[in-house]
């Protein structure tokens, strides 16, 4: 089981207050949705639960665990914040197998089945600056779940994506987030984040201003 218990969160970019005084605990079997207007702190927020970014006061804790105290990085944790960078001379399956060498604890096989769950051929032998932004951002995605990491934090995940695979990528978080890993979602489509989310998290100038609880059939 994951937790990330936010305590008192704020930080200050060149004198412009991003996130206010952030204080919101998050545990696993549960996808979390962020919801609000660009430059709110959605971004943000998920960078720092990711420790990206240091705050200027208050916490971040991951299972007991103070980022930039106790640790540098959450231990098990998937990523797509912003623009995934890929290498563009490298096929999506070598760009996987690089990022998945830092760790050395995600198999050929978990790769694969990572490309396969979100509509790439493993096999498919186009290097990556060849592909669509739809290929890019499936890319991204699989980079997030391969190995399905206890943490999955996804910024738009769905932008790009056509309608078919939209649905391939709902089915495969559901599907994650039922055994018992812990996901949060910023994105801009209201229905599809209140399809995926169980509870939902309203931003306004780097505070948390509402909390939603959702009820629907999606499991």
């Amino acid at each position: 089981m994951s937790e990330i218990k936010i305590e008192d969160l704020s930080k200050s970019i060149k004198g412009a207050l991003i996130l206010d005084k952030v204080s919101i605990t998050l545990t696993s079997g549960k996808i979390y949705g962020l919801r609000g207007k660009n430059g709110s702190g959605k971004t943000m927020l998920m960078r720092a639960m990711a420790g990206l970014l240091i705050p200027d006061s208050g916490s971040v804790i991951i299972n007991g665990k103070t980022l930039h105290k106790d640790i540098s990085f959450p231990e098990s944790i998937g990523i797509l914040i912003e623009n995934p960078s890929f290498l563009p001379q490298y096929t999506g399956f070598k760009n996987l197998k690089l990022l998945a060498g830092l760790t050395g604890n995600i198999s050929d096989d978990e790769i694969r089945t990572a490309l396969d769950r979100v509509g790439l051929d493993p096999e498919d032998k186009r290097t990556y600056r060849k592909y669509s932004l739809g290929m890019k951002q499936k890319l991204g995605i699989a980079n997030a779940i391969m190995g399905e990491p206890d943490i999955i934090i996804l910024d738009e995940p769905i932008n790009a994506l056509d309608e078919e695979s939209v649905k391939k990528i709902k089915k495969v978080l559901l599907e994650i987030r039922d055994k018992d890993k812990l996901i949060i979602i910023a994105c801009h489509d209201r229905e599809e984040l209140e399809y995926l989310s169980d509870i939902i998290y309203e931003i306004k100038d780097g505070s948390i201003v509402d909390r939603k609880e959702i009820t629907n059939d999606n499991a």
